[in-house]
């Protein structure tokens, strides 16, 4: 019996060793180009305009089946989106987010090189926001909260935790450097409720696409 359970635990400590030497890490950055959509509390569509913004961070390729990864990752990533405020004023929403990536990665080899498909699920939290209007310099703080009451005062506000999905497609080359284009759409609404509204037609999430360029060590 105690050496079934020392071969037991010697097969796990074997395949776990094996798999952390298979585990590969990675860096990458890129452009985003975002939006916030959704319908205001009159029930209309918004009509926002994309803001680009960026993204950096870093990943780990943990190989689950041949050929296919899943890729937790971390990433700092700028998101928001232009709207106006007045017919000759147009103001820019700048939202700064913590994310979690959490992908599956098809990664099949062509000739030398990879090509890249993925999807999944993502988990973010605001840590800054602003608005600000670029002819005057003028700008305010956005405050993130689920549930506004009266005794707030006036201004934007919005929920700090986001969640959506991911979807990417890619090349990478022989010498670890890859490319993708990248969509994102947001799942989650990030109007807070406000204290005494018994219904809202408000609804904004995150929208966006870009390009991402990385590095796998």
């Amino acid at each position: 019996m105690k050496t079934k359970i020392l071969f037991l635990i010697s097969l796990l400590m074997i395949t776990t060793l094996s798999l952390q030497a298979q585990i590969r890490f990675g860096a990458k950055g890129g452009l985003n180009l975002q939006n916030i959509t959704g319908k205001d509390d009159e029930g209309d569509k918004l009509e926002n305009d994309l803001k680009p913004g960026f993204h950096l961070g870093a990943f780990a390729d943990i190989p689950i089946a041949p050929d296919f990864y899943f890729e937790p990752g971390l990433l700092f990533s700028t998101k928001g989106c232009k709207f106006d405020i007045t017919p000759d004023t147009k103001v820019s929403m700048n939202l700064s987010y913590i994310e979690l990536p959490l992908n599956l990665i098809f990664r099949p080899q062509l000739g030398d090189s990879h090509i890249i498909v993925g999807f999944g699920p993502y988990l973010a939290y605001g840590i800054k926001g602003k608005v600000k209007d670029p002819d005057s310099d003028e700008s305010e703080d956005i405050k993130f909260k689920n549930k506004v009451s009266l005794d707030d005062p006036e201004g934007f506000y919005m929920k700090a935790f986001d969640a959506g999905a991911n979807i990417f497609v890619g090349y990478e080359l022989p010498m670890n450097l890859f490319f993708t284009l990248n969509t994102q759409l947001g799942l989650i609404n990030l109007s807070p409720d406000y204290e005494g509204e018994t219904s809202s037609k408000v609804s904004i999430k995150n929208t966006g696409f870009g390009i991402s360029v990385g590095y796998r060590f």
